[in-house]
């Protein structure tokens, strides 16, 4: 008999799960906890926060519905992989217990102490050394607390990123990754070290970092408490943790320099990989070390972030016609033209953005006309939207070299729609492969690897291919020209 492998994908809106044959590549079965969308608590403006136990509860729910599905079957079950939300902030005790919610990636709070790290260390040093900014990540968060709330922090023996949390709670261990702390800005990538620098100069202690470990290689067995609350067998590893969009690319086996994945879930993300550190001089794109770094073949990623997109299609339905599901608003959308009648969407509610340098500008419709728009236009200028927002992105990573030739997409969240799909190839010049694939399912590929059960070209033998979007030449020149009317409007906003 043949293994099985599990993969976890602990999001802001839901835990997934999926369970992957290991000899075939073929998921087996597929949960989601909860249903609905998780809360995200926003106790002032521009704060997001989750506890760390509702991930953990969530975990539970989406394995027991796993354990019920008719084609699984735990008891081949081999190793496990966990991807995670990114830049998030758990900090917890010494028993490991957490000591306020957890700070999350779309939570601006901290970005006056990244932007001061960063005018006071130099762009020089923080492009060499960080690849980025400071900015809004990890990092910047843990100071947050530390100037905010030092009788939290007096009590912190460690922080930990989502991930590290979930593996813990799984295994009893602490530990972090490399690519993890470089998504927190944690990583010195001049010395392929953690950056103990910035956390001095933050004037955090070395002693708050977990014990760093491979990303894609065996952490640890699954604890007999664990294992006997989620019913697996004993001897199982967690062998895989990642970021969610280094993970997205991974799933989609974007594992080479030239290679490029985009997504548009909650956020909306372009992730392009490359073999060496590439800074944008305005630090509006963020590097990071992909999931299949090595010291012998490092490989970083390049990611480019809008935070509200599937979040602001999102709000357009539930304000406009919650009665509607999203397939009937995208079938409704295609009935108004190219640029949606003059109506602009732009996407930014969700926190500061970093394309724009960080700023905050809210999302908005404009140009609306009272006697001519109609819900149609609404719901195609939001879809462009955010495509156009995308397409803005990668314009900053063309100019730092990257030149996609072919994209890849899961066949999930806005990439479901078909006029998403063809806005974006045609808009970007791009054609887009799209795959029945997500994120949980490429972290148990993800684990398979770590666990030494199989190499990457083996993993990725199930990867299901949908499908190619060609660009639309057609209406390039119409998609070219709603698209500078809604930058020329973006501009405005930011000016």
């Amino acid at each position: 008999m043949g293994h099985t492998l599990l993969g976890l994908d602990i999001g802001s809106s839901s835990v997934k799960a999926s369970l992957v044959d290991g000899d075939t590549g073929k998921t087996l079965a597929h949960a989601t906890a909860p249903l609905e969308e998780m809360e995200i608590v926003s106790r002032r403006p521009g704060w997001a926060e989750q506890s760390p136990d509702l991930w953990w509860d969530n975990v539970t729910v989406a394995i027991s519905h796993i354990q019920r599905s008719n084609a699984a079957d735990l008891t081949r079950l081999k190793a496990v992989g966990i991807a995670y939300q990114m830049h998030g902030l758990v900090l917890v005790d010494s028993a490991g217990n957490p000591l306020r919610p957890a700070i999350i990636w779309c939570d601006s709070r901290a970005v006056s102490l990244g932007e001061s790290a960063y005018r006071t260390l130099g762009s020089e040093i923080c492009g060499v050394r960080l690849g980025n900014s400071p900015g809004n990540f990890t990092a910047s968060k843990l100071a947050w607390v530390k100037e905010n709330e030092p009788e939290v922090f007096a009590r912190a023996a460690y922080f930990m990123l989502p991930g590290d949390y979930i593996a813990f709670k799984l295994t009893g261990k602490i530990g972090t990754t490399p690519s993890g702390l470089s998504e927190g800005i944690l990583w010195d990538f001049s010395k392929s070290s953690p950056a103990d620098f910035l956390l001095n100069h933050l004037g955090i202690s070395g002693s708050l970092m977990p014990p760093v470990s491979p990303n894609c290689e065996t952490f640890a067995e699954i604890s007999p408490n664990a294992a006997e609350k989620l019913s697996i067998p004993k001897g199982v590893v967690v062998a895989y943790r990642a970021g969610d969009q280094p993970n997205n690319a991974f799933a989609l086996n974007v594992l080479n320099p030239g290679e490029v994945a985009v997504n548009a879930g909650t956020s909306g993300v372009v992730y392009g990989v490359t073999e060496k550190l590439g800074v944008d001089p305005m630090s509006r794109v963020n590097n990071f070390l992909h999931v299949t770094s090595t010291p012998k073949a490092p490989r970083v990623g390049v990611l480019m972030c809008v935070n509200g997109t599937g979040s602001f299609y999102r709000w357009i339905r539930s304000t406009v016609a919650p009665d509607l599901s999203y397939k009937k608003i995208n079938e409704i959308a295609e009935t108004s033209p190219v640029g949606a009648n003059g109506l602009i969407a732009l996407p930014y509610g969700n926190g500061a953005e970093r394309t724009l340098n960080n700023k905050i500008i809210g999302a908005s419709l404009e140009g609306v006309d009272l006697n001519r728009h109609q819900r149609s236009d609404i719901f195609r200028a939001a879809s462009e939207g955010i495509v156009f927002a995308l397409n803005y992105g990668l314009e900053i990573m063309r100019e730092m070299g990257l030149s996609p030739r072919l994209a890849r997409a899961g066949f999930a969240n806005m990439f479901q729609s078909e006029l998403f799909q063809r806005t974006f190839a045609t808009v970007t010049g791009v054609p887009v492969e799209l795959y029945s694939t997500d994120g949980s399912e490429g972290a148990a590929r993800g684990a398979g690897i770590g666990a030494g059960l199989y190499d990457s070209s083996a993993a990725f033998a199930g990867l299901a291919k949908r499908g190619v979007v060609d660009p639309d030449h057609t209406a390039t020149s119409a998609t070219l020209e709603a698209y500078q009317h809604w930058k020329s409007a973006l501009l405005t906003n930011v000016s």
